[in-house]
């Protein structure tokens, strides 16, 4: 199928790593040319390289997202590079550790400027270009707006606001022609991830316990599958879906995991 993304200009937030890296490497194979907006410039270039390297195109801009400054200036970096923009993935965000027992006013804010914010920021200043490009907007979002984690007041906090804002932008921009869709993570294997599962008493049989609850091949979802849908949510190909949250997690979230298999 081809996706009709070749020269669109398409943003990704935390892209150099993850499940980043996964969207901007699959749509470059696209032909798109995704622009890179993550805090540290050295791993935003070793994404462009590796792109250029297999014969892609990709851009750059180092931006802290929890300045608020900063995402517009990414905005304007893109526009003066381009002169347009076709989509935005809003991705980049961390799951934060702060109970609702334990935490505090503090950590819980700040845990919102990480994680939903800077979605909302990216959206507003990108767009005036999107309404010229009747582009798209992929919000990537967790199942912990769905299931709890327990320890992440904030960050299920701000999964459940990106779902939200899915859906509000999904009507407020019907107008001007542009979608506004979300693909929901459950268990995919990230250097977050890995960081989390370390803190863990015995990391190896916790991954084991985790994957064995995965409906579909007990196995978790690749960055790829998740870019994949991306992908085909920022193209044209989907052109009549709009304010959807689509789960992408092997029936992680809602199958009957006791019946599962059985």
């Amino acid at each position: 199928m081809n996706l009709q993304l070749t020269d669109k200009v398409i943003i990704v937030t935390g892209g150099a790593k993850g499940i980043g890296e996964g969207i901007v490497k699959v749509l470059a194979a696209e032909g798109a040319i995704p622009v890179i907006i993550g805090r540290s410039e050295a791993d935003n270039l070793k994404v462009v390289r590796e792109i250029e390297a297999a014969g892609g195109r990709a851009f750059q801009v180092a931006a802290e997202l929890t300045d608020p400054k900063a995402n517009q200036n990414a905005i304007d970096a893109t526009i003066d590079k381009y002169g347009r923009i076709d989509g935005l993935v809003n991705n980049a965000g961390v799951n934060d550790g702060v109970g609702l027992e334990d935490g505090n006013y503090e950590a819980f804010i700040a845990s919102l400027h990480k994680n939903v914010v800077h979605y909302y920021l990216m959206a507003h200043y990108a767009l005036p270009e999107l309404i010229k490009s009747k582009g798209a907007i992929v919000n990537i979002t967790s199942k912990t707006a769905d299931t709890g984690q327990g320890h992440t007041s904030g960050y299920a906090a701000a999964n459940g606001g990106r779902n939200a804002l899915t859906r509000e932008w999904a009507v407020e921009l019907l107008k001007y022609g542009i979608r506004v869709n979300a693909v929901v993570v459950a268990e995919c294997w990230t250097p977050l991830y890995e960081t989390w599962l370390n803190k863990m008493a015995d990391p190896e049989a916790k991954l084991q316990e985790i994957q064995s609850k995965i409906p579909l091949g007990n196995r978790m979802t690749t960055a790829e599958e998740l870019a994949n849908t991306t992908a085909f949510l920022l193209s044209p190909v989907s052109s009549h879906t709009t304010g959807q949250l689509v789960y992408v997690d092997g029936g992680y979230t809602h199958l009957d995991r006791a019946l599962a298999n059985a």
